[in-house]
């Protein structure tokens, strides 16, 4: 998939220039390349969100239309649509309705053939610049009176997986209404973030998101819950498996008297030593480390700058200091991962600063520090988190 990325990158970088906001939001986005979707979408990653694109739909359109894509999806996870749709009844109406608020921001030149514009709906006389809901009540509306052909033809196209659905999205409409708070946060999180390295670069902050970026900064600052997201990928980690006990049947049991589940965790984690990771981020992360560890997990720590320089259990009672301290390479961790079978999980501490590791088992989750979030490597594999 070398190249695709290489092509979603050069999008990126023209993104960067022409509007950085939504060039910085890009690259903080875990990207997935997916054959199945008719064309792209934002979909879940554990407990958080990530951009899926089918590479061939996205290598056969024009660059503009490729930009015009990225900031569509962009877009829906700015305003909150990914999980803002399961609070309405009919969601067919509710992506028309989306992509009627968002379209709008976006240059029709480089919107995608087929895309969804106010043009399409001269017949109900909608206002400009309003939001979602305003839309979804307007289309409403009009499948009841029935005076909008257009529409009508394109509810017939929506079978799941046409242009104009967002199948990605039905992904999210099962988390518990915890996990789905979680990433609202993460979301929140990574926009003012955003917002701050944008204005650090002297870009400026779009309009349409303005409202929300001050909002975030202002009324409710969003604190995102890297702990709390931690410890879920933690506990989603584990594998479970048998026990056969030595006792006799009991009447109490109606089942399997003697056979017992047992849950199995044993997390990897690798500490960047080349200098990047402050000693204040250390001290938290590994008091991190030792509420799991109290909570029954098994750790290995593995410190790892060009080369691995130790590997040791997890010691609660261990006063931890960085050892290396030279360039980065995560291939000598991932190695080492892959070559010991039981580990059910890899958590790297780093500032994302390297090439991409081959071979990166699936539950992975980047822990980067705060300073350089960034300049991270968006391609590396899996999730990613970001200390504050």
């Amino acid at each position: 998939m070398t190249h695709i990325a290489d092509i979603v990158a050069r999008a990126a970088k023209t993104l960067m220039f022409s509007e950085p906001f939504y060039g910085l939001f890009l690259v903080g986005l875990n990207k997935k390349y997916r054959k199945d979707l008719p064309t792209a979408g934002v979909s879940k990653n554990g407990i958080g969100i990530q951009l899926a694109i089918n590479p061939d739909f996205f290598e056969g359109l024009p660059e503009k239309h490729r930009i015009g894509l990225l900031k569509h999806e962009l877009l829906h996870v700015s305003m909150g649509h990914l999980i803002l749709r399961d609070r309405f009844e009919d969601h067919k109406l509710f992506n028309i309705a989306a992509d009627l608020e968002i379209n709008q921001y976006i240059d029709e030149e480089y919107l995608p053939e087929g895309g969804i514009t106010m043009e399409m709906f001269k017949d109900l006389d909608l206002d400009r610049r309003a939001g979602t809901t305003y839309y979804y009540e307007k289309l409403q509306q009009a499948c009841e009176d029935g005076n909008c052909p257009n529409l009508e033809n394109i509810l017939k196209q929506m079978d799941g997986n046409s242009q104009y659905d967002h199948p990605t999205w039905d992904e999210f409409e099962d988390l518990s209404e915890a996990d789905k708070k979680l990433i609202e946060k993460q979301i929140e999180h990574q926009l003012k973030e955003t917002a701050d390295a944008t204005e650090k670069r002297q870009g400026h902050i779009p309009g349409e998101l303005a409202e929300i970026i001050d909002r975030l900064r202002t009324i409710e600052p969003p604190s995102f819950p890297w702990k709390q997201y931690l410890r879920r990928f933690v506990g989603n980690s584990s594998i479970s498996y048998t026990k056969k006990l030595r006792r006799k049947y009991n009447k109490r049991y109606a089942a399997n008297p003697g056979l017992k589940i047992k849950f199995k965790n044993h997390i990897c984690v690798g500490v960047d030593t080349s200098g990047s990771v402050s000693n204040d981020e250390l001290k938290e992360f590994m008091n991190e480390l030792c509420h799991m560890h109290k909570t029954g997990h098994q750790i290995t720590v593995v410190q790892c700058d060009t080369q691995i320089v130790s590997v040791e259990k997890f010691n609660p009672k261990k006063d931890w200091d960085i050892k290396g301290r030279g360039g980065t390479d995560f291939q000598p961790v991932v190695d080492h991962y892959n070559e010991k079978k039981e580990y059910t999980a890899l958590i790297y501490l780093t500032d994302g600063e390297a090439y991409s590791p081959e071979n990166c088992p699936n539950n992975t989750l980047w822990v980067h520090s705060s300073s350089n979030y960034c300049n991270i490597n968006e391609d590396l594999p899996g999730q990613k988190i970001q200390l504050n």
